[in-house]
């Protein structure tokens, strides 16, 4: 399963009321992947951190669904977060002292007891699908690729319909990076998951079904990937 994305009138302001972000209407069909490019600064996280309703100060709709973010309280929208929307970090933002799997299956100590041996098997099977096999090896000793697959592994082991990216690539050299994006575009598109990335990265815009560039905190381009 998956989710559309519909925006309408999306605005985000600093504390001292600078708009930061203005989007008046943006849609997107669910398992759709579309990639978001700029310059730094631009706004490219604020608008994926608006669209999973991170920010308090962002106004306007972002409706997944049927659900409006905006409109719910910050823990109604923590607890759709939690049911579905995985998200992926530039930093990888793993517990150094854990295994892969460990790490990969984080995510079951926050959900019923029922649930979690399913999630960790699930967790299981993302990290074989992604090339890590040495699931109980301290991810202390992975290089930068694995590390990403490990953070990919835990962001889609609860299934959620809905996977943003930051900068996945960022930080890996160029075979691990295109390596990377193989194994998480086949994913989503096996999953028919919602995928939004956050990339300077052209390879792995490429592979999007649509391309946004975000220039001055404003939509200046909405184009289908090349």
């Amino acid at each position: 399963m998956s989710l559309p994305l519909e925006i309408s009138g999306l605005t985000v302001r600093s504390p001292r009321d600078r708009v930061l972000l203005d989007v008046p209407s943006l849609s997107a069909p669910a398992g759709a992947l579309i990639g978001i490019r700029g310059a730094s600064g631009a706004g490219k996280s604020t608008l994926l951190y608006a669209i999973a309703g991170l920010l308090e100060r962002a106004t306007g709709s972002v409706r997944w669904g049927e659900a409006d973010l905006l409109a719910q309280s910050p823990e109604r929208r923590a607890r759709f977060r939690a049911g579905n929307i995985g998200m992926i970090f530039q930093d990888f933002l793993l517990f150094e002292e854990l295994g892969a799997l460990d790490n990969a299956a984080l995510t079951a100590l926050f959900r019923p007891r029922a649930e979690r041996a399913a999630l960790r098997q699930r967790a299981a099977q993302r990290l074989a699908a992604l090339g890590l096999s040495d699931t109980d090896r301290r991810v202390t000793s992975f290089s930068g690729g694995e590390r990403q697959r490990v953070a990919i592994a835990r962001a889609m082991a609860a299934e959620a319909p809905v996977l943003l990216a930051d900068e996945p690539t960022a930080s890996l050299d160029r075979p691990n990076a295109d390596r990377l994006i193989d194994d998480l575009v086949g994913l989503v598109r096996t999953q028919g998951t919602t995928l939004i990335a956050v990339s300077h990265d052209a390879a792995l815009l490429a592979r999007m079904d649509r391309v946004l560039t975000i220039a001055d905190g404003r939509l200046a381009q909405d184009e289908v990937a090349a």
